[in-house]
């Protein structure tokens, strides 16, 4: 097995606003490893809220390249357990990548998409969101009217968010989910959730700060709309706790660590009752076809982090207007451009 990394600036097709940032661009991280002829992709997004560069990434990638190179390598599974999750627990977008990478490079080695190797439906897969990130009113309604969508995503977390929605709701009849990425406190998401729901919005997303879990339990008690973490769900670890604290949880491979985790992470929400979702940061389709994988575990999908873009750097999954179709090729069907 052979190992190395490709350094990307993507540009956005606008540019992306959260409660605590903007960027116009976004630089991300794409491994390759390769064996027997074939060539597995994965990607990691750098992200200073989790501070992880291409830099540090890089260089930490650097100094086990000898060891990955000469690991015998036989299943995912087996890769992550024993050496990515023992190596790289503290560096959970670089552990993704490779992850992702490992789980692409065994399907193509088998010939097989992953969800085939699985054995799961993909029939009745959800549709994803298209996201509206934070800008002047007009403009946001303004990126609405250019991408008609059966289902939106809207960043808030800003003074006049109320405002934002009615706005909004003006335009289309389209359902509305809410992520508020850590921007508001207790009062303030169970106030709002009595006004959004009432304004066609499905449920809200990380209101307040991850490690809130107390406070997030009495939002849960009192909210009218259903509460999906996001911030506040990172690792294995935290499924359980989110679990007594929120209705549902959003998992994303760079913060779960990879494919790997986050499928077992999934399936453990399952089991315990709430709802389940796969997101993404703006990533390219190499990160957006190895979270899809995992779509016939989920009551929601947020993957239009290539759809954000201006020019991918790759093709896998395709979108059509909401509808994710996953490709029959073999891993995650993913190819660089």
């Amino acid at each position: 097995m052979k190992i190395k990394a490709h350094h990307y600036n993507l540009e956005m097709e606008h540019p992306f606003g959260i409660s605590r940032s903007v960027h116009s661009f976004q630089e991300t991280f794409i491994v390759e490893l390769s064996q027997d002829g074939k060539k597995g992709y994965g990607e990691a997004t750098q992200n200073t809220y989790y501070g992880f560069s291409l830099q540090n990434m890089q260089t930490k990638l650097d100094s086990l390249q000898a060891q990955i190179e000469a690991y015998p390598f036989t299943t995912p599974e087996d890769f992550w357990d024993n050496f990515l999750y023992p190596n790289l627990k503290d560096f959970r977008f670089l552990m993704a990548a490779i992850d992702e990478a490992a789980n692409d490079l065994y399907g193509k080695l088998l010939g097989k998409p992953l969800w085939q190797i699985w054995n799961f439906d993909i029939q009745n897969i959800p549709q994803t969101t298209y996201t509206i990130g934070i800008d002047t009113i007009e403009i946001m309604k303004q990126k609405l009217l250019e991408k008609p969508w059966p289902i939106y995503k809207i960043k808030l977390g800003t003074a006049h968010d109320i405002e934002i929605v009615k706005a909004l709701r003006e335009i289309t009849d389209s359902p509305f989910r809410i992520d508020a990425n850590t921007g508001w406190t207790a009062e303030q998401t169970i106030e709002n959730s009595k006004i959004l729901k009432d304004l066609g919005v499905e449920f809200i997303e990380q209101p307040m700060p991850y490690d809130q879990y107390e406070a997030m339990q009495y939002v849960k008690k009192h909210s009218v709309l259903p509460i999906i973490a996001d911030e506040s769900i990172r690792t294995e670890n935290d499924v359980k706790i989110c679990a007594e604290s929120f209705d549902g949880i959003n998992v994303k491979l760079v913060k779960a660590g990879g494919i790997t985790p986050a499928k077992r992470m999934l399936t453990e929400a399952r089991q315990l009752g709430i709802k389940t979702m796969i997101g993404c940061m703006t990533e390219s389709s190499v990160g957006i076809s190895a979270a899809a994988q995992l779509l016939p575990l989920c009551d929601y999908a947020d993957l239009d982090g290539a759809i954000l873009l201006k020019k991918d750097i790759a093709k896998g999954v395709v979108v059509e207007n909401g509808k994710m179709i996953l490709p029959d090729e073999a891993g995650t069907g993913v190819h660089l451009l």
